[in-house]
């Protein structure tokens, strides 16, 4: 057999493998069934393309959306692997049919409600199949945070034929849903390969809404590039886009209620942008394949740790500097207990796990990266990641208990039955005409906070939430949840975390890989790729990606010898693209 680190140089155009990467080919290879649990970035696909690239027959990829496999066929063909999908929207499924019983595929992409029907079984008993691959295989499981019931229907098909391996990959799945994984497509435990879920390049931050837009506005000014902002409905993510266009970036909205030919061209757009911003409800982003995201912005809080690693995961994954920045409020936590409510109370011990996993993630002063990274069992972290908000900029972390105390006391006297700015004006002794009216200047709680004290009134309400000490009623006022008890008469510590003052900066570069210290050769050739881009009908990074382009302008190379020795320059795009840049290259000397 052909070395798989020969094809990898020749087809892929990379030095050495990353990571897991030859450990999970080796074994697909080897015909063994293996679940691969790398981090987004990590280089999951090539851990089946290349086999798809070297055994006899087609490696069959599930994957759950239609954008998403456009994108990894255009990845795919980019590099001269023969690639074809087979989906609804497809006009050329009889021709993709003649290619896989011809032999004449490597890869064929599909999704899982087609995958799991009887014709596409009889079609592949009719051809070669080399290899399965599960593409997203957190949504076999119920314990995952993006379940889909047909990806139960698949181990029929796998069972189908024994003899051709499989391979589930997923960048996000704890230890429970890891075994839930193995156990429902047939691998064996000894089958699992983690590779750890840190992504050191990106940047995470959480910060309390202030003002949504303006908070957003300026992460966008700081960071150049491609960004997604994720917004919790339809109308807040239309409404969002139209604020965030006035910063002078490209934005477009992203969602389920949007006319489908406006919908599929906005993302379109944004797949094929340097600088972007696209606002969306969570759906999208599993749909694309975009390595040169420079940010994610959440404008509310996510369903889980796992939801928030997967949509965060969409930065950076070209490697280079990226940011995730969290905005959340304490409405976040109560609508989130309302939706627990609603579920099967089977479900609901476990939805409040998640959570309060997510509070402790929002409140805590000590290193983001490590808590994360303890939700997924990765308990050997440093204390410090020195590229977390917290890290870089310690907050301060104060006893708030005597100011709970008094908070829920004013919530309790009062009726619970007013919203968070009347409670916080009678801690503060402000006198209304509705204070007066309801005879609440009277109360014992009536001006007990004032000075440097009243500033911890509004962070203290959102401590009482995110602990569910507090909880507000369908009209907006505030009552007392279960944790009230504990911190009112048993005194629960109550630790609140004050983030230091932040410095607007603008285009500070934090996040900005692209082009870091100005070379204008790294423009050029920029410039050079959107032009190749634009006449291939393909995104600039299919391209090469900004870090190869850097290399070029370090290294400047006079030959397509001396070119092919850059890493992500394969022969494939060497015959394609490599006279171009070296034009550019001499051009520039």
């Amino acid at each position: 057999m052909i070395d798989p680190a020969s094809v990898l140089h020749s087809t892929f155009g990379f030095p050495a493998f990353r990571g897991v990467q030859e450990s999970v080919v080796s074994r697909v290879l080897a015909g063994e069934n293996t679940l691969a649990v790398m981090p987004t970035g990590a280089g999951k696909s090539l851990c089946y393309q290349l086999p798809a690239v070297m055994l006899d027959g087609t490696c069959i990829v599930v994957s759950p959306l239609i954008a998403l496999m456009h994108d990894q066929l255009r990845a795919a063909e980019a590099v001269g692997i023969r690639a074809a999908t087979l989906t609804s929207v497809d006009e050329n499924r009889a021709e993709t049919r003649g290619r896989f019983l011809d032999g004449e595929l490597d890869l064929l992409y599909v999704a899982p409600e087609r995958a799991s029907g009887g014709d596409f079984r009889e079609l592949l008993e009719r051809g070669r199949v080399a290899l399965f691959a599960i593409d997203e295989a957190h949504c076999v499981s119920e314990w995952g945070h993006d379940f889909r019931p047909d990806y139960r229907l698949l181990r029929p098909l796998l069972d189908r034929f024994p003899a051709v391996p499989r391979l589930a990959l997923t960048a996000t799945a704890d230890a429970h849903t890891r075994a839930d994984i193995l156990d429902q497509l047939g691998i064996p435990r000894d089958g699992l390969i983690v590779a750890g879920f840190d992504r050191p390049n990106i940047r995470y931050a959480i910060s309390p809404r202030d003002n949504t837009t303006r908070q957003i506005a300026d992460l966008i000014a700081e960071t150049p590039g491609p960004g997604i902002v994720y917004a919790q409905t339809r109308a807040a993510t239309e409404k969002l886009a139209e604020a965030l266009a006035k910063t002078g970036r490209p934005t477009r909205a992203y969602h389920a209620g949007l006319d489908p030919q406006v919908r599929a061209r906005n993302q379109a757009d944004f797949v094929a942008s340097e600088d972007m911003v696209i606002v969306a409800t969570v759906a999208f982003g599993m749909g694309i394949d975009k390595p040169d995201v420079r940010f994610v912005a959440h404008a509310g809080l996510p369903k889980s740790i796992e939801a928030y690693y997967q949509e965060t995961g969409r930065a950076g994954r070209d490697g280079d500097p990226a940011i995730a920045h969290l905005f959340w409020g304490a409405d976040d936590f109560a609508r989130a207990r309302q939706r627990i409510g609603e579920v099967d109370t089977a479900r609901q011990p476990g939805e409040r796990a998640r959570l309060n996993a997510l509070g402790a993630l929002v409140e805590t002063a000590q290193c983001r990266r490590k808590l994360l990274l303890a939700h997924f069992d990765e308990r050997d972290a440093p204390d410090r990641c020195g590229n977390c908000d917290n890290c870089l900029a310690p907050p301060a972390a104060i006893d708030a208990t005597m100011t709970a105390q008094k908070y829920l006391s004013a919530v309790f006297r009062t009726g619970q039955s007013f919203g968070s700015g009347y409670v916080e004006s009678i801690l503060t002794g402000q006198s209304s005409e509705r204070s007066l009216m309801n005879g609440h200047e009277r109360l014992s709680v009536f001006g007990i906070v004032d000075g440097e004290e009243a500033a911890l009134l509004r962070p203290v309400g959102r401590a009482l939430q995110v602990r569910d000490a507090l909880r507000t009623n369908p009209h907006g006022g505030l009552e007392f949840g279960p944790g009230a008890r504990a911190s009112l008469k048993q005194g629960e510590k109550v630790e609140l975390v004050l983030p230091p003052k932040r410095e607007r900066r603008r285009r500070a570069g934090a996040a900005g890989g692209t082009n870091p210290v100005g070379d204008p050769l790294v423009e050029a050739l920029r410039d050079k790729r959107r032009e190749l881009a634009r006449e291939a009908s393909v995104p600039p990074y299919v391209i090469f990606h900004d870090s190869v382009l850097r290399a070029m302008a370090e290294l400047k190379p006079d030959s397509r010898n001396a070119l092919g020795t850059i890493s992500g320059v394969g022969e494939r795009k060497l015959e394609a693209y490599g006279d171009a840049f070296l034009q550019v290259i001499r051009e520039a000397a």
